[in-house]
Parts: structure tokens; C-alpha cells; sequence
């Protein structure tokens, strides 16, 4: 039995010699290009090992051989795997996969995330998308501006005083060209007048004029009120106002209703605002121009109430009602720009209606009034028609009727009920004196 296990150990010994060897010469082939028949240096034993043979000796015995003889080292699961000569032990063979080649790799770049622009800085890519918005018009020639200011409806003394004003800056300007002395002017200017007399169509028109002559840079209207201004807290007003002034520069700062500045009492903050408002006009009285509006006695009060604001408004525009026979072109005229006609019955109660309307001119609001009653005759006429079973053309689609005025003046449809009162304002639009009985 034992001369049995030692010819077992032998072959082993040799199945593994025979294995290292053979493991060798394939490293030797792979390393030095070793041909078949050849030597490559290395020696086992004293015997020099050369190429790997193309098949193994008839002699040598197979694994299997040795597994059927009984050998439990042999017949180990896994052991049909090679020889590790390091370890001393098998392992089974995996098959070897095939190289894919590696693709390079490309080095991606570290996003940068994008710093925060310095307060006024702009990006260059935004800059393009900006520029039309700097972009300032030119100024308008002061010959297609006069023949505008002509074509508004009334406002004959205010037409006047602007053309006057005109003249006078243009020939100031003219002598400091020449080199000649000029006196400094004030164009500072308070528009007085009730709701609806044209005050903010005229000053949005002074701040083309003014920057056409080259007083101003921009020529822009800023229009605020008391609200605009006055904040609820100490010191927040003159912040208020400051903004509002920055805003304005180069252009014309148009306060409605600017006596309510001076009128709340001590313990109010509008007198802070007009302390900023005049300070402002000061350091900036080559590019901001004041214009402050209102009732006429309550602005004559306004003016008055502080030295510095006497001294800086001494231009007054004094703005007066609309005639009847001007609120009727003003209704006209909307009516011809947005294709409409008047029937000519409901032009005679349009008159009485208008001169019923202005004897309260303050609540009535003069053009103001004239744009409202156009707006509601237009609501009447969509009604009237969206009723009717009639085709509709072209012309019924255009005109307005007397049924449409009388229900914009506030009667019913039909006029069954309001017939005398109908009568009693077609009256006093015929003498302007009379004021009809209430209904």
C-alpha cells in the first residue's frame, strides 16, 4: 500500500514540474518572443527550459488517470483549472475575454458656476438685448411740435403761453451762443385749472418741447400724486421723494394735486417732501424740470405757503373749462378715430346732455367727462345691437343714436320715463342757462 502511495506522490511531482515548466516557457514566449526549439534562459533543475512543446509527452499521465486511482487531493472539485505556482494550489480556468480597446478618455471641464453681476454691471451676452432700450430718440423738431400744440381742441390761452415760452428759450439760447449775457430762467411752471382741462396732455407736450430746444436730456414725464411721495414714517419721505426725483431726471416730474403737500397739518410728512422736492430742483436745475398742478385757489395756497416755492414757480398756467361746443368736437373727434358716426337727432341731445353734465364741471370732469360718456354710448350701441334681430351692415355697426346717448346720459332705452327731463336738457343745451328740474 505504501509502495502505492509514494508512485501516486511521484506522479504528482511530475504533473506539476511538467506544469511549471510549461507555465514558464509560455512566459518566456510572451516576454522574449522565444521560437519553438529554443532556449530561453530560464532552467528548472539545472535543465534549460525552452519553448513550450506543441503536445504533451505519450508518457506522461492524465489528470484523470490520477483522479481514478483515488487520489482526494485530485479529485477535489475544480481541479480541471491550472496550477498557481505561488499559492500551490489549483484553480479553475476561466476563459479569457477578449480586449476591447479603451477608448480615450476626454477630460471634463469643472462647471463654474456664474458669479453675480456688480450692481450696473451687464453681461455681454445681455448688453445686445439692452441696447435698444438706451438707445434715446432724437429730438423732435420743434416746428412739427408747434403745429400739434395748434390742432388741440380749445386751450387758447395755454396755446399762447407755450408758443411765448417757446420763442423766449430759443432766443436765450441763441444769445448765449453768441457769446452775449443771459438771465437764468426758471421753467418751473404750476398748471391750475379743474379735472379734465388737458393739464397732464400739455405738461407730457412741454417735456417734448423743452428737451427739442435741448433743455432736457430725455424729455420723459414722471407723474405722481401726494401717495407717490409721502411715506407713513420719520425719514422714509425724503427716501420716497428722492427715488421718484432720480427717476425723473432729464425729463419733466408732474405733481397732481400738489397742494396736498402743505394742507394735512404739523404733524404730516408732506412738508418733508417739499424740503427733498427743493433741494432737488436746486442741485439739478439744469435737467429736471417741476411741474405742479391742481385746483386754482388751493395751488395759489400751495405756491405760497413756503418762500422757496415762491421763488422757484413763477410761471402759472391758468387752464379753463371746455366750452359745449369744444366737449362736442372732443366727442367728435374720438368718434371719427374709432370709426364711428353721430346721427344727427343724437347730436342735439348730446348738447343738452353736455350742457346739463358741466353746470357740476368739478365731478362732471370736462374732457375727461366727454371720454367717459363716449365710452358708455359705445357699451349702449354693442347692447342695442347684440338685441337686434336685424341684419347688421356696415353702417348700423357705425352709428351711434340718440337711444345710445340717452342711455350713456343715464336714462332707459326707450326715453318713455325721462321724456320731459329729455326735453328740459335738449333746452338748456340750446340757451346754456337753464337747469332742468331733478326727475
Amino acid at each position: 500500500m505504501s509502495d502505492r502511495k509514494d508512485e501516486i506522490i511521484k506522479l504528482q511531482m511530475e504533473v506539476i514540474s511538467q506544469m511549471t515548466g510549461n507555465n514558464l516557457r509560455r512566459i518566456a514566449d510572451d516576454l522574449w518572443g522565444v521560437a519553438p526549439g529554443q532556449t530561453s534562459g530560464l532552467s528548472i533543475g539545472g535543465k534549460p527550459v525552452g519553448a513550450a512543446p506543441s503536445v504533451i509527452p505519450s508518457d506522461m499521465p492524465s489528470l484523470s488517470s490520477l483522479q481514478s486511482a483515488g487520489n482526494p487531493f485530485l479529485s477535489q472539485p475544480g481541479m480541471g483549472g491550472g496550477f498557481d505556482p505561488l499559492t500551490g494550489s489549483y484553480s479553475p480556468v476561466t476563459p479569457v475575454q477578449p480586449v476591447v480597446p479603451m477608448q480615450p478618455v476626454v477630460p471634463v471641464q469643472p462647471v463654474v458656476p456664474p458669479q453675480p453681476a456688480a450692481p450696473g454691471a451687464q453681461t455681454a451676452q445681455a448688453a445686445p438685448a439692452q441696447e435698444p432700450q438706451q438707445q434715446e430718440e432724437p429730438p423732435e423738431d420743434i416746428e412739427d411740435l408747434k403745429k400739434e400744440l395748434s390742432e388741440y381742441i380749445g386751450l387758447e390761452t395755454i396755446k399762447k403761453e407755450v408758443e411765448s415760452l417757446i420763442n423766449l428759450v430759443t432766443i436765450q439760447k441763441m444769445r448765449k451762443d453768441a457769446g452775449l449775457p443771459v438771465n437764468d430762467l426758471s421753467l418751473h411752471m404750476v398748471f391750475s385749472g379743474n379735472p379734465g382741462t388737458g393739464k397732464t396732455m400739455i405738461a407730457r407736450l412741454m417735456a417734448r418741447i423743452y428737451k427739442s430746444l435741448g433743455i432736457l436730456s430725455k424729455g420723459h414725464l414722471v407723474e405722481v400724486d401726494r401717495s407717490g411721495l409721502v411715506a407713513g414714517y420719520v425719514g422714509q419721505t425724503a427716501i420716497k421723494t428722492g427715488e421718484v426725483i432720480q427717476k425723473a431726471l432729464g425729463g419733466v416730474l408732474f405733481i397732481d394735486e400738489a397742494y396736498t403737500l402743505t394742507t394735512k397739518g404739523g404733524n404730516d410728512y408732506g412738508q418733508e417732501a417739499v424740503d427733498t422736492l427743493l433741494k432737488a430742483m436746486e442741485d439739478h436745475r439744469d435737467d429736471l424740470i417741476v411741474i405742479v398742478a391742481g385746483y386754482i385757489e388751493l395751488m395759489e395756497d400751495f405756491v405760497h405757503s413756503n418762500p422757496g416755492l415762491e421763488s422757484r414757480f413763477n410761471r402759472f398756467l391758468d387752464f379753463k373749462d371746455y366750452t359745449i361746443d369744444e366737449m362736442i368736437a372732443i366727442f367728435e373727434m374720438r368718434c371719427q378715430k374709432s370709426g364711428y358716426t353721430l346721427a344727427e337727432d343724437a347730436k342735439e341731445l348730446l348738447r343738452g346732455l353736455l350742457a346739463l353734465l358741466s353746470l357740476d364741471v368739478k365731478s362732471f370732469g370736462n374732457a375727461r367727462g366727454v371720454r367717459n360718456l363716449f365710452e358708455r354710448a359705445v357699451s349702449a350701441q354693442a347692447n342695442r345691437l347684440a338685441a337686434s334681430t336685424e341684419p347688421l351692415t356696415k353702417d348700423t355697426l357705425m352709428l351711434l343714436t340718440a337711444d345710445d346717448i340717452r342711455v350713456a346720459g343715464g336714462g332707459s332705452q326707450d326715453g318713455s320715463e325721462e321724456q320731459e327731463l329729455v326735453e328740459k336738457v335738449i333746452e338748456a343745451g340750446k340757451t346754456g342757462e337753464e337747469k332742468p328740474e331733478e326727475a
